[in-house]
């Protein structure tokens, strides 16, 4: 592999031309450019980026900070997978590269992100599983460091965000289970402090209260977001008293240990317990009776995640005209037959 000296004398010309060859730039003539580029090639040329970004001041180079948690493992969680395929899709326009930084589970995510941020690996970060008070969320803003949050938070104030429609995801979840006669509804929702929890526990309370039906709080099922948690869940509302005749899921694997306990109880999902998922996950999908829950295009919210972000980049703004806007994703209702019983009076 040449470097761009040993590729300079190689067709016997100045560094600073080969260099602006390269680049692209307009003052080399198109005989010249392609002499340069059918060398480059021909010789194994890699431009040496780092060197690149020293001088630039930038690396090209976009953060997703992750969670890398156990569960997540074992759940071979692929909602991240198919997000960046939109995230890439968008990055590759501007020749920028993204990488993934998956924040132990027993580390503070802050001090992670802090990390990071003073070894100068990104330019911009997106981060996910915002807590209900975001100490990252300051950092970045106080530090101008371009980012964009999948999630909401009450720190931070006035920054880029991208969220999924909870508040909407419950308002449907709960209208189609009193239609059909359900009075007591329980929901699972994170044991943990991420923000989505609140979010999520608020839009139930709210949706109860526009039917006329009594807030519960035993009703409320905290547990972890995995296939394990769904299992938990279903142990708690077996034991409770006054048994719920519905249950709403605030993760898609969640379904797959609830079906699980479920069977095991003698009680079949869709007959004896309604049963509503959150997103519409392949593992999923081939659970009997076929699963209620919602579908989105990760893909395309990847896109709108990329493109809100650079919308705070000064290189790119100008490309990004809408700006970083703060959005509300929709997800759209697949009806199944896990909520499929009616309760008659």
């Amino acid at each position: 592999m040449k470097g761009i000296r040993q590729l300079a004398k190689h067709l016997d010309i100045s560094i600073g031309t080969v260099s602006r060859a390269l680049n692209d730039k307009p003052d080399v003539n198109e005989e010249t450019r392609k002499r340069v580029l059918a060398a480059a090639e021909e010789l194994g040329y890699v431009a040496n980026q780092s060197g690149r970004s020293l001088r630039q001041g930038t690396t090209n180079v976009i953060g997703l900070m992750i969670e890398a948690s156990q569960e997540t493992v074992e759940n071979g969680d692929n909602f991240f997978l198919s997000v960046t395929g939109g995230l890439q899709s968008v990055f590759t326009r501007h020749k920028l590269d993204l990488v993934m930084l998956p924040c132990p589970s027993d580390e503070d995510p802050h001090e992670y992100l802090k990390r990071m941020v003073a070894r100068r690996v990104v330019d911009a970060m997106i981060i996910s599983a915002t807590q209900r008070i975001d100490k990252r969320i300051d950092f970045l803003s106080k530090a101008k460091i371009p980012f964009v949050a999948l999630g909401r938070s009450s720190s931070g104030g006035n920054y880029p965000w991208i969220d999924l429609d909870f508040e909407g995801v419950a308002a449907c979840a709960v209208a189609r289970l009193v239609a059909k006669g359900h009075r007591r509804i329980a929901i699972a929702a994170p044991s943990t402090d991420i923000n989505l929890g609140y979010v999520f526990v608020d839009a139930y309370r709210q949706a109860l209260e526009r039917h006329g039906l009594e807030f519960d709080p035993s009703l409320i099922i905290r547990v972890k977001s995995s296939e394990q948690g769904g299992y938990q869940a279903g142990t708690e509302l077996l034991q409770l008293e006054n048994r719920p005749t519905a249950i709403i899921l605030i993760y898609e694997l969640m379904a797959i240990g609830l079906y699980r306990r479920m069977v095991e109880a003698g009680v079949v999902p869709g007959r004896d317990l309604a049963v509503i998922g959150f997103r519409e996950e392949p593992r999923a999908r081939f659970l009997q009776p076929t699963l209620t829950c919602f579908r989105l295009s990760l893909r395309d919210l990847g896109t709108k995640l990329a493109e809100t972000l650079l919308a705070t980049m000064p290189a790119y703004s100008a490309l990004y005209p809408k700006g970083a806007q703060n959005t509300i994703w929709p997800l759209e209702l697949a009806p199944g037959e896990s909520d499929a019983f009616t309760i008659t009076p």
